[in-house]
């Protein structure tokens, strides 16, 4: 082919490319990408999408956390992070939520606590009591619930109406407990190793940052019902609520226990068991709460409040409203979080609807 020739060719490709660009609404890369795409107006005809609501709808394109997650320069007005090199890596959550699991010196130990699973469940959607028995059979409370973060834990077990649409009222001496908790917890290496891993990524200038973000994104109220403040992250993951007559959210071992030993919990059966031999492990189950239904419910079993805090924090604030890829004893763990997007707080960030292990 003559050099004319070529150079026709070589302008009609790029008059094939541009076409292909304009119909994917963009002229910055392919159209399942998002380079150039930040923040874009959400668009049908797109294959993909890569604006702030795609991680809720679960439909980002793969690239998206490299070119739009947090810490990224094409993000860089938004969320106020340096440089790219703030962006947090599959690999380096893995290798944080594996330090985190080594750091829990306050989980429970193989002889601390004794399960009776019983029933493995094919059917979830199926109500039937087929465990006659509690799942917990020991658990060895003199010991753990003793320590200074379960004990400031449980002690705000009793703060919260479970039916949504009720609003939540704290008096001085519980918002005292909220603080009493953050405190206790923060004093963890545990919590210590997750805020120096978020300093050193841009996302929290000091300590004092961090545990008052967390205050907010935990146990700031909203309304999932008609009532003004009705629930909060806390409450929803680590308590459970009640919604047309149905549980959601309470994915914490520490609330089953002792609400099944108080008798208004009815387990019923399990469907996952997970790798771990020793505590932490998970497990997803079935259960009745006062004759509400709870179909599948994933929980650590075995863990400190502290380091469930941790791994659903660093979940949220990496990989808002999206599986997050973890390790923790050696195993991949994966736990999915989801952002409340009606109301915000402080400058357009979103609270934690819920966060729980994605069992497979």
């Amino acid at each position: 082919m003559h050099a004319t020739g070529k150079m026709k060719m070589w302008a009609f490709l790029l008059l094939l490319q541009a076409a292909y660009s304009l119909a994917s609404g963009s002229l910055y890369g392919p159209a399942d990408s998002c380079k150039g795409r930040c923040n874009e107006k959400y668009n049908s005809k797109d294959v993909c999408h890569c604006n702030n609501q795609c991680e809720t709808y679960q439909n980002c394109c793969d690239d998206y956390q490299s070119y739009c997650g947090q810490g990224n320069t094409e993000n860089k007005e938004k969320d106020g992070f340096s440089s790219s090199d703030d962006a947090i890596t599959n690999e380096e959550l893995q290798r944080v939520s594996e330090q985190l699991y080594q750091s829990d010196s306050n989980r429970a130990e193989e002889s601390d606590i004794i399960l009776n699973k019983q029933h493995l469940a094919s059917n979830t959607k199926d109500q039937e009591d087929e465990s006659p028995e509690p799942l917990f059979k020991y658990v060895n409370q003199e010991k753990l619930f003793s320590k200074p973060t379960y004990a400031s834990f449980i002690k705000l077990l009793n703060n919260y109406h479970r039916k949504v649409g009720t609003g939540e009222e704290f008096t001085a001496d519980q918002l005292k407990e909220q603080d009493n908790f953050l405190q206790e917890i923060m004093k963890t290496k545990v919590m210590k190793e997750l805020y120096s891993f978020l300093h050193s990524k841009n996302r929290y200038d000091t300590e004092s940052d961090f545990v008052a973000d967390l205050k907010k994104m935990w146990f700031g109220l909203y309304s999932r019902g008609n009532d003004e403040g009705d629930s909060s992250g806390f409450e929803h993951i680590f308590l459970g609520e009640v919604k047309k007559g149905k549980v959601s959210g309470f994915h914490n071992w520490i609330r089953f226990y002792l609400l099944e030993k108080e008798g208004v919990i009815n387990y019923l059966s399990y469907n996952y068991d997970g790798p771990w031999t020793s505590y932490p492990d998970v497990l997803g189950m079935q259960f009745s709460w006062d004759g509400f239904f709870k179909e599948v419910g994933t929980a650590f079993i075995g863990s400190s409040p502290e380091f469930e805090f941790a791994l659903y924090s660093l979940s949220f604030i990496a990989r808002p409203g999206k599986k997050c890829h973890l390790k923790i004893g050696g195993h991949n763990l994966e736990i999915q979080t989801h952002t409340w997007d009606k109301s915000p707080y402080g400058n357009g960030k979103r609270y934690i609807a819920t966060a729980y292990v994605a069992s497979p």
